[in-house]
């Protein structure tokens, strides 16, 4: 039996118990549908070679040896991974365009006996879905920008928000990026698609009538770039700015770069990489704090001499309406949240503006 995706939506009622991706794992790595786990039927060297003798030998030959290939691989996954299920058990199954790996890997399942399906048109469909909405289509959402300079925490007022139930895209979270020089975080960033389909989900998940709060990014986030459909939203979006004295910016962002802070040796090389923009000597002051574990300084310095100038900058190349404006005087959890519905009240001026 074949499932047909028609909107990213549908992703959250597949019927099925598990989603298995029988790509190699070189594809899954690139991308792969929300919770799927991958059992591949050819792993990349296998896929390659049949691939080779496809084109270049004899299709005959290459879907021989394809078969056999897959047959001893989906042997394994059921004597490892797939050994646990009981006859109960409902997967679905899908591959490159949902043909012959996925096929042969849903024929096996089905002869044991599980109700197994397969996704019809395989990745490339749910692909297409995510390049429509976020490339070729207007997104029918109403951004609100969450602006501020570096430090003025916005991700933990996106996180704040979220929790009092109003709509939030987290840019940051979806690229494990930071956003600045010095944003890089464990684990590095998602390939482009993988950004790109989790920030799909994200968007269809939300109502359409209500506002969505998202931070004022550039066009990139690290590396990962914002895709035209939400950037083309975000440039016409209301703004809301929040602000807080430097001294309170600098202590919040020492503790925030705290992963950084950890590894001095990481931190100094991150910053090796603004001697290019802010000359030999600025940056040789801001190694000799890292060496001092002078941070909560270092932050101010990066702030006043880095960071605000290029927000300032930004926002001169944007021609936007005065935004609405919220101060904070400090930035801990409990200000945060005594801050909360003096913001939320701003993000409602703004969408009525």
């Amino acid at each position: 039996m074949k499932v047909t995706l028609t909107h990213i939506s549908d992703l959250a009622s597949m019927p099925a118990d598990t989603l298995i991706d029988a790509r190699s794992p070189a594809e899954f790595a690139e991308d792969h549908l929300p919770g799927a786990i991958n059992l591949p039927s050819l792993s990349d060297d296998e896929r390659a070679q049949v691939g080779t003798i496809y084109v270049q030998d004899d299709r005959f030959k290459a879907r021989r040896i394809g078969a056999s290939l897959v047959a001893r691989n989906v042997a394994t996954h059921l004597e490892g991974p797939l050994a646990i299920y009981d006859g109960s058990w409902q997967p679905l199954v899908y591959c490159w365009r949902g043909g012959q790996r996925s096929g042969a890997f849903a024929s096996i399942l089905d002869q044991i006996g599980w109700r197994t399906r397969l996704l019809d048109g395989g990745y490339r469909a749910y692909r297409r879905l995510v390049v429509t909405m976020l490339y070729e289509q207007p997104l029918a959402l109403r951004p609100v920008l969450l602006d501020g300079n570096t430090g003025t925490a916005k991700t933990r007022l996106l996180e704040l928000l979220a929790d009092k139930g109003v709509q939030v895209i987290d840019l940051e979270g979806l690229a494990n990026h930071r956003g600045s020089a010095l944003g890089a975080r464990k684990g590095g960033q998602p390939p482009q698609k993988l950004f790109e389909g989790r920030l799909a989900q994200c968007i269809a998940a939300l109502d359409s009538q209500r506002p969505v709060v998202i931070e004022a990014e550039s066009h990139k986030v690290g590396t990962r770039i914002v895709p035209p459909s939400l950037w083309m939203a975000m440039k016409d979006a209301p703004v809301v700015r929040v602000t807080a004295p430097l001294p309170a910016r600098a202590q919040y962002l020492a503790k925030a770069y705290g992963d950084m802070t950890d590894q001095p040796e990481v931190l100094s090389q991150s910053l090796d990489l603004l001697r290019p923009l802010r000359g030999h000597e600025a940056v040789d002051q801001w190694q000799s704090m890292v060496a001092s574990g002078a941070f909560t300084d270092l932050a101010a310095s990066l702030m006043h001499h880095h960071y605000d100038p290029g927000y300032e900058r930004a926002r001169e190349r944007h021609d936007r309406a005065q935004p609405e404006t919220v101060d904070l005087t400090a930035l801990d959890d409990a200000a945060l949240a005594a801050a909360l519905p003096a913001l939320m009240e701003a993000i409602e001026r703004a969408t009525r503006a």
